[in-house]
């Protein structure tokens, strides 16, 4: 059995599980730099939405015509140093630092963070088989990428790459796999090795 670590990278988004090393772009492909828009007392605040834009994101009411993604969580500080997004996390939207004429407490700044982003329709590429989300879970399918790294892909094979493997199992210990574990995929968080058997 090889060891392969997952690091998925796609342009324009960074991921919020880092010690998965994933990252993707929301569908649209533009950069995931946000700027305040002036609604809600909390820039990109759990529960609020976002449209999609040509080079940035703005907060927009999620009754919006022009909302497409709804805020799941949302976190200050460094990616690198902050909690991981949850599971089903389709894409994260990066927030830069600024100082507007108002902003959510007054102090004249906001802060830099992220925001974990749930897309408002399908297609929803966090979930699981899905081929795409910050974060390989269990239900993923992955490919062998080379230089001993594979990286997610669509279950159902609609993806740029067929799927090779599919995550069925995460533990804390690759001892925990079952004997028919071909692959053992890094997955971060409490149980962060991920179980693969190849796909025939």
């Amino acid at each position: 059995m090889a060891l392969l670590s997952v690091a998925l990278t796609l342009v324009g988004a960074a991921a919020c599980d880092t010690s998965s090393g994933a990252e993707h772009a929301p569908p649209s492909g533009v950069s995931t730099s946000t700027q305040p828009a002036g609604y809600g007392a909390v820039f990109l605040a759990v529960d609020e939405c976002s449209s999609f834009g040509t080079t940035s994101f703005t907060e927009v009411p999620c009754s919006s015509e022009r909302a497409a993604a709804r805020v799941i969580a949302r976190y200050d500080g460094s990616l690198s140093d902050g909690p991981a997004c949850p599971a089903t996390t389709d894409f994260v939207l990066h927030i830069s630092e600024s100082k507007p004429a108002a902003d959510e407490d007054g102090d004249g700044s906001v802060p830099q963070g992220y925001a974990c982003m749930r897309n408002l329709e399908a297609p929803h590429p966090g979930d699981p088989g899905g081929g795409g989300g910050p974060r390989t879970i269990v239900g993923d399918c992955v490919y062998g990428a080379g230089k001993g790294r594979v990286r997610e892909t669509a279950c159902d094979g609609k993806g740029a790459h067929a799927p090779e493997y599919k995550v069925t199992s995460a533990v804390v210990r690759r001892s925990q796999c079952a004997s028919s574990t071909e692959l053992y995929v890094q997955l971060g968080g409490r149980t962060p090795v991920g179980c693969a058997r190849r796909i025939t």
